[in-house]
């Protein structure tokens, strides 16, 4: 608020005031000559009063442990307006003696007035000043906290790709001499892999058809790795394209699919993956077969899985969205992503 603000409000409650105290003075039978100069100077000495607390507020803010400081400033500032008033009227007006005989009389209840009316203004001011403090430290903490979650959710993403590039390099290596045609081909492929990740890297969100293309391009490169061992199948409803999802959730999703349905058989093997609509939410299932006579996929196996979990608590500060579950020889990956409006 403004500093011309705040004394436009100080002065319309002055004005208020002033017609109060008017009519209260006219009732002890003195004509508006002498109550409407009395009423306008001291409620304009008061206001001034709890201005002048209200300056002093702005750079000292006492806490509750001190209000009596507060009541201390109040009483203080009373007094002295009242003496201001005392001697200020007597500039403005003739004062005859039985009017100051009537405010000699009415002092005590003129000093608690002003008292009352100066604590007042200076208990609104504190709790704004308040308000406004607490409000500047919650959006600095709210600010601080979102950096910290966009660095954390960087650094996750940033977690897939060395292991990805240190396998895929791996693979290129090893088909240099031997297939030379195909190493050639999944250098290419791995160029527009990080092409179009770069290219997504300012983007938090992406529709699920964007994200779809670049997963092909992944699993294409993958398919080299593992050639006909690893086949893919992708059924995603029409309704369900247009929809949003943070980019790169996808890639360890089928990660995980390929490292525990391929690493432990020599057979083919299929991962199927699906993209539905349910109750306004982008549901996406990755399944996979594994030979439970080697192992048994455990809740939330494996980096992947739990970087996506963290990523989607970070962004939607739910822990229920994604969900695994084992049906006979196969694995089933479950994640919701809820749409933002």
């Amino acid at each position: 608020m403004s500093t011309l603000k705040i004394i436009f409000l100080y002065l319309a409650w002055a004005g208020v005031w002033m017609a109060v105290q008017a009519v209260v003075l006219s009732e002890s039978g003195f004509g508006p000559a002498l109550t409407v100069p009395d009423a306008v100077l001291t409620n304009l000495l008061v206001v001034a009063g709890g201005y002048a607390m209200s300056l002093a507020m702005r750079y000292y803010h006492a806490g509750l442990r001190q209000v009596v400081y507060l009541l201390g400033w109040g009483v203080g500032l009373a007094g002295l307006s009242l003496v201001l008033f005392t001697h200020g009227l007597e500039q403005v007006i003739e004062v005859p003696e039985a009017y100051a005989a009537f405010i000699e009389k009415t002092m005590g209840v003129r000093l608690a007035f002003a008292w009352l009316m100066i604590l007042f203004m200076a208990m609104q001011n504190w709790l704004w000043y308040y308000t406004r403090d607490k409000k500047e430290a919650e959006d600095r903490k709210a600010a601080t906290e979102k950096l910290a979650q966009e660095a954390e959710l960087f650094h996750l993403r940033q977690q897939l790709q060395p292991h990805f590039l240190f396998n895929s390099l791996n693979s290129i290596s090893a088909l240099v001499k031997t297939q030379p045609d195909q190493a050639k081909r999944m250098v290419q492929q791995l160029s527009d892999f990080l092409r179009g990740t770069l290219r997504r890297e300012g983007q938090p969100f992406v529709p699920l058809a964007d994200e779809l293309q670049h997963l092909e391009i992944y699993l294409e490169i993958e398919k080299v790795r593992f050639g006909h061992r690893l086949q893919t199948q992708v059924d995603a409803q029409p309704e369900s394209l247009p929809l949003t999802l943070p980019y790169l959730l996808l890639q360890p999703l089928v990660e995980n699919a390929i490292k525990f349905g391929l690493y432990d058989t020599l057979d083919d093997i299929v991962i199927a993956i699906t993209a539905t609509v349910q109750d306004a939410m982008l549901v996406i299932t990755a399944s996979n077969p594994f030979d439970a006579t080697v192992q048994q996929p455990k809740q939330g196996t494996g980096f992947g899985l739990d970087s996506v979990r963290r990523r989607l608590y970070l962004l939607y500060g739910r822990n229920d969205l994604l969900m695994t579950r084992q049906e006979e020889n196969t694995f089933i990956t479950t994640v919701k992503i809820p749409q933002l409006l």
